[in-house]
């Protein structure tokens, strides 16, 4: 059989590259509590630090009460006017204009060891027209006409991910779910879609964690950003002599020098920023909702079309979770009114999407997870207006595929510890499960 040799060596190659890739950014994910900063944190009064605050897999109590009695108030943080806006329709007000509120990150340069250089680039530090002209390079490779043709390699890299799965178990079937299925299954997905070489994979998964742990002050998280886009510069250095057939080749064969080095190194950490540990803490977290609940997980193991179930179920998902708790931060222009509220400009605005999801507003009983209900008229999980997630379909693409391939292959999964000994991340953007430990049989 002349192809299956190269079938072989690719596959291989994919589970070689998640391997080493994973355990690299699981070990460095694992040392960073030794040696944080905690400085930053000292100097926030604890209740600014509500919007990151969660018990388990929900937002603080603390966070709905305030949404329900105020959607949009100060937070108490010193120097500067902070708002936080909870509510669903204050924070559509906030995320849909941007006349009245700047993404420009030139207004963080100077506050809490953030300084020019750090800047990330890409699309969710930036403001139209350069927002406009660089989201237009990107769209056209993630409409649905375009992502369809990522189908058969997302289902190929998830079956082998789940083999991996099965060889990594112990004699009794127990496994680290975050480690070998949760964080590769993205990481590949990405690496494939932007057309990373593979001998450039090994450095690749490493970037995504730090950027959005805010325990080290906005300076660590920058710092972070600056290392991955050192990285991704070589990438794209690489792409300009050799163009692959991932985004990053096609946006230089189609454009040219009309798009710096900067500005595709941006758009190139979007996209890993934006895809990875988000999908990564969607699939750990969705399972322990699995698990947590079979009926869930015996709904789509059973269904005659399981891929019908787990649409509604993952979109239930991503509202019931949004993992990312806050937006990227918006700076007023002017002085604009929202919920009531007054605020100037120069004021700094914090949209918390986690609280804005569960608003009573969008239905009864919000703070359930219930795929039967009608879908929420627009959900926030991937934010709104010109910001919204340019991969959101990618990364339903990759749930509405793993989920169901999961329970299939293992039907008598179940986890390997109580659910009150997990450890959930602590004061991170990016909500997740450092790791699921799970029985496979």
């Amino acid at each position: 059989m002349p192809i299956a040799t190269p079938i072989r060596t690719v596959r291989t190659a994919r589970s070689s590259i998640a391997t080493w890739l994973t355990r690299r950014y699981l070990s460095r994910l694992r040392r960073k509590g030794t040696s944080l900063d905690l400085s930053a944190l000292s100097k926030l009064p604890e209740p600014a630090l509500l919007p990151l605050r969660r018990d388990g897999l929900d937002p603080v109590p603390e966070i709905g009460a305030l949404r329900d009695r105020e959607p949009v108030s100060r937070l108490p943080v010193p120097a500067v006017p902070v708002w936080l806006v909870t509510g669903y329709d204050e924070a559509k007000e906030v995320l849909g204009d941007a006349r009245a509120f700047s993404n420009d990150f030139a207004h963080l340069v100077g506050t809490n060891g953030v300084a020019e250089h750090h800047e990330p680039g890409g699309l969710g530090f930036a403001d139209p027209p350069d927002h406009t002209r660089l989201r237009r390079l990107l769209t056209p490779e993630f409409t649905m006409r375009r992502l369809t043709r990522l189908t058969p390699l997302i289902h190929s890299i998830i079956e082998e991910r789940l083999d991996a799965l099965a060889a990594a178990a112990d004699a009794d079937g127990r496994v680290d779910l975050v480690e070998h299925f949760a964080l590769p299954v993205p990481a590949l997905v990405i690496c494939e879609l932007l057309g990373v070489p593979y001998g450039e994979r090994d450095a690749f998964q490493q970037f995504s964690v730090a950027r959005f742990d805010v325990l080290g002050g906005l300076g660590a998280s920058f710092g972070a950003i600056s290392q991955s886009r050192e990285y991704l510069r070589g990438v794209i250095e690489q792409q300009r002599r050799e163009p692959g057939d991932g985004l990053l080749g096609m946006i230089i064969r189609e454009h040219g020098d009309d798009v710096t080095d900067e500005e595709l190194t941006g758009l190139a950490d979007g996209v890993l920023t934006g895809g990875l540990e988000t999908t990564a803490s969607m699939l750990a977290l969705g399972t322990l909702i699995m698990l947590q609940d079979h009926t869930h997980f015996t709904a789509i193991r059973e269904a005659e079309d399981p891929a019908a179930v787990a649409t509604p179920f993952v979109d239930e998902l991503l509202r019931h979770l949004t993992v990312v708790q806050t937006a990227f931060p918006r700076f007023a222009r002017e002085a604009t009114v929202i919920g009531g509220k007054t605020i100037s400009p120069g004021d700094i605005v914090i949209v918390s999407l986690s609280a804005a999801d569960r608003d009573k507003r969008l239905g009864p009983d919000m703070d359930a997870f219930d795929p039967s209900r009608p879908p929420a008229s627009s959900h926030l999980a991937f934010g709104y207006g010109i910001h919204r997630c340019v991969g959101a379909e990618l990364g339903r693409m990759e749930l509405r595929a793993a989920f169901p391939l999961l329970v299939e292959r293992f039907p008598a999964l179940r986890l390997a510890v109580e659910p009150q000994d997990l450890e959930f991340r602590k004061l991170s953007i990016v909500y997740g499960v450092d790791s699921l430990p799970v029985h496979l049989k």
